[in-house]
């Protein structure tokens, strides 16, 4: 079983930056694919960035030009640079991942969510 531990959130004024981090256990091979989800109050939660196992890169129209997804030089550890941000970006944010084992066994986890919260 993987968990998936998340990091970085908080309170921060409008156009401020953070920066998410996502870590997988170090005993995992790889990470395939990634992405970064967020829920607001109210509201179902929604894809805000991600990785294909494919390489390709999406994110939401919501967020493009302001937020990064990108893999750490760790191998299990990814992050979400979040710039310019606006009061509708305040949300609980998850990480999502699959990848593999050594043993060629394939995993998929989530993170346990962080709060981040814009505000002035």
């Amino acid at each position: 079983q993987v968990q998936l531990v998340e990091s970085g959130g908080g309170l921060v004024q409008p156009g401020g930056s953070l920066r998410l981090s996502c870590a997988a256990p170090e005993n995992i091979f790889s990470i395939t694919a990634m992405g970064w989800y967020r829920q607001a109050p109210g509201k179902q939660r929604e894809l805000v960035a991600a990785v294909t196992s494919g390489g390709s890169t999406n994110y939401a129209d919501s967020v493009k030009g302001r937020f990064t997804i990108s893999r750490g030089n760790a191998k299990n550890t990814f992050y979400l640079q979040m710039n310019s941000l606006k009061p509708e970006d305040t949300a609980v944010y998850f990480c999502n991942a699959d990848g593999l084992f050594y043993s060629g066994t394939d995993w998929g986890a989530w993170g346990q969510g962080t709060q981040v919260t814009v505000s002035s």
